[in-house]
């Protein structure tokens, strides 16, 4: 800020953050009816779209026109609209879409336990379980639709980032990398593709690597070079490899749970190998980051954290490894090298 820069009202500041809930969910109502699909084929009256969609009207063109004011979309006549940079990612069909991630994010079961923040912020105890009786991902297996949502925001994502982390390391060094907990392979499916020499495993529970078959990311020329091995972490990891990779796992637990999956890993590891965590970067004190923010989303619905470097130092030791480097990918997320000891 510099000296003829106005002083911000503290007051009219923080009280911003209470739009922050109107327009997330505005975002993802636009998301669920597809909008955004509509007005990329041509349709730009809200009259139009409403009756396509089965929307009321008025109510549809008061959303679009707070969401214009804030550059997504653009009202360019009267209650007509077009897309902006903003607006396109919410289309489903262009890559990078945000969709699913907005379908996600308002979806109940991350909704439900941010309403219960209070309950975490007094016990450190996820509202996930106050209001399930269950941990997250048992109340995913109760819900498959809730189940499907995941699925879908977390591929999403993982596709978002999946380039910058493939690019960011050499996997090749290792000749043959496992990816344990790997969903529907699509984290694998870009690192194979920008290492031609290495060879990948996929370890999950049998009904998700079921799944990552139905997607078919790992299918083609990849399959050649992949397969599947069942696998619970919290018991048993395979041996068979060199690098075991494990993206946005070790955050979902408590250190506990935490330094069980990577005990596991470490019984796996060779002597010459390695194991690659790839999770979230914290920035100091003071400093925004992502990663604080999704911290809270980890707070009262797994029950995990995100860590800082310290943290996770102090988990691998405790499990026999050494953390060695933490190799930047351009991206929030961070690859913790770790050998074993």
């Amino acid at each position: 800020m510099t000296a003829s820069s106005p002083v911000p009202n503290p007051i009219a500041h923080l009280l911003q953050y209470r739009n922050q809930v109107a327009l997330h969910q505005a975002i993802a109502a636009i998301a669920k009816f597809g909008v955004a699909d509509i007005i990329a084929r041509g349709t730009q009256n809200t009259t139009d779209i409403a009756r396509e969609l089965s929307l009321n009207e008025d109510a549809l063109f008061r959303t679009l026109r707070a969401l214009a004011s804030q550059g997504i979309f653009e009202e360019t006549s009267p209650r007509s609209f077009r897309h902006t940079p903003l607006s396109e990612p919410l289309r489903s069909d262009v890559p990078g879409s945000v969709r699913p991630l907005f379908l996600f994010s308002s979806s109940e079961f991350c909704l439900g336990p941010f309403k219960e923040f209070a309950y975490s912020l007094q016990t450190g105890i996820a509202s996930r379980q106050l209001l399930s009786g269950v941990n997250s991902f048992e109340y995913l297996a109760q819900n498959p639709e809730l189940a499907r949502i995941f699925d879908d925001a977390m591929t999403g994502f993982t596709n978002l980032i999946g380039p910058a982390v493939a690019n960011a390391y050499d996997f090749s060094a290792w000749e043959t990398l496992m990816d344990v907990g790997g969903g529907n392979g699509i984290l694998l499916s870009h690192i194979l593709s920008a290492h031609k020499t290495l060879r990948g495993l996929l370890a999950d529970v049998p009904h998700v690597l079921a799944r990552a078959s139905q997607h078919g990311y790992l299918s083609g020329e990849l399959a050649a070079r992949t397969s599947m091995l069942p696998c619970n972490f919290f018991e048993n990891v395979p041996t068979g490899a060199r690098a075991y990779l494990m993206k946005s796992v070790i955050h979902d637990w408590d250190d506990e749970q935490s330094v069980q999956i990577l005990q596991n890993c470490r019984s796996a590891i060779p002597a010459n190998g390695v194991l690659l965590l790839v999770e979230l970067g914290l920035s100091g004190a003071n400093q925004p980051s992502g990663g604080k923010i999704t911290d809270l989303f980890m707070l009262v619905i797994t029950g995990g954290k995100e860590r800082t470097p310290d943290e996770y130092r102090s988990l691998l030791s405790r499990a026999g490894f050494r953390l060695d480097r933490i190799v930047p990918t351009g991206t929030d997320w961070v690859i913790l090298e770790s050998f074993p000891v």
